[in-house]
């Protein structure tokens, strides 16, 4: 699968006529607890030449490659992603730690080198709090569920820990997340649930697990009440950004 998403890369470097910078695996494989049938969610920063971002008519800033039932591509244009960054939006943070690297450059070790200065805690918190609330409401209050679902809710609720412990972006891995934060209590129903979501299908179901449910919505909610004892997020200046976006493309 390796060679064949290189193969990929290799194909939209050069249909699209640009340069592919950071490409990483974002979804379950790079949590750590794949399924047998989980698909491949690759994503990627690429770079236009330098006279695509002087046009009139700007290029798109996303390229959607491929979704079907194996691979899940697609990518942001550099300016899009350093736009991003400078909002501190979660997810550059997690391309950048993905355990799972396909492709990297000498340009992305730049970006990387500043990256988490730009990381704001309310931000993070805020964004991985919503997800755990949303998630929790959409798949774990009916009596049968999904059992994948539960790490769609667990995975940003430590992560909201992580946070609030240690003020930096949290890791991509399940395991290191759950190592230092997930309560003991719950462990054991946890430990079963990835036994069962490494082993089975990605369809696999059953009864809600009252006790996980309980400590979900007591983290939801403590959670909840710290953020809003956190001061106003630092302004950075957009300096750092710009040399690096002019170095780049130049």
């Amino acid at each position: 699968m390796e060679e064949r998403i290189l193969q990929t890369l290799n194909e939209i470097e050069r249909k699209e006529n640009v340069k592919i910078l950071h490409c990483v695996e974002s979804g379950s494989r790079a949590w750590g607890f794949a399924s047998p049938d989980s698909d491949y969610d690759v994503r990627f920063v690429y770079v236009r030449k330098k006279n695509d971002y002087l046009k009139l008519n700007e290029e798109r800033d996303v390229i959607e490659w491929q979704l079907d039932d194996v691979l899940d591509v697609n990518g942001w244009d550099l300016k899009k992603a350093l736009k991003l960054l400078y909002k501190s939006n979660p997810t550059l943070f997690e391309w950048n730690s993905s355990p799972i690297v396909y492709k990297t450059t000498d340009e992305w070790n730049k970006i990387a080198s500043v990256i988490e200065d730009y990381f704001v805690q309310k931000s993070g918190l805020y964004h991985y709090l919503s997800t755990a609330k949303s998630n929790y409401k959409e798949f774990l209050t009916k009596e049968t569920v999904k059992y994948k679902k539960y790490f769609y809710v667990l995975r940003p609720v430590l992560a909201c820990k992580w946070i609030l412990a240690k003020g930096t972006p949290p890791p991509m891995l399940f395991s290191a997340l759950a190592k230092e934060f997930l309560d003991e209590e719950v462990r054991p129903e946890v430990d079963k649930l990835l036994f069962i979501k490494m082993n089975a299908p990605e369809i696999a179901q059953g009864s809600r697990i009252e006790k996980l449910n309980e400590y979900l919505l007591k983290s939801i909610e403590a959670i909840g009440l710290k953020i809003k004892e956190l001061p106003p997020r630092h302004e950075k200046t957009w300096n750092d950004l710009n040399e690096i976006f002019i170095d780049i493309i130049g």
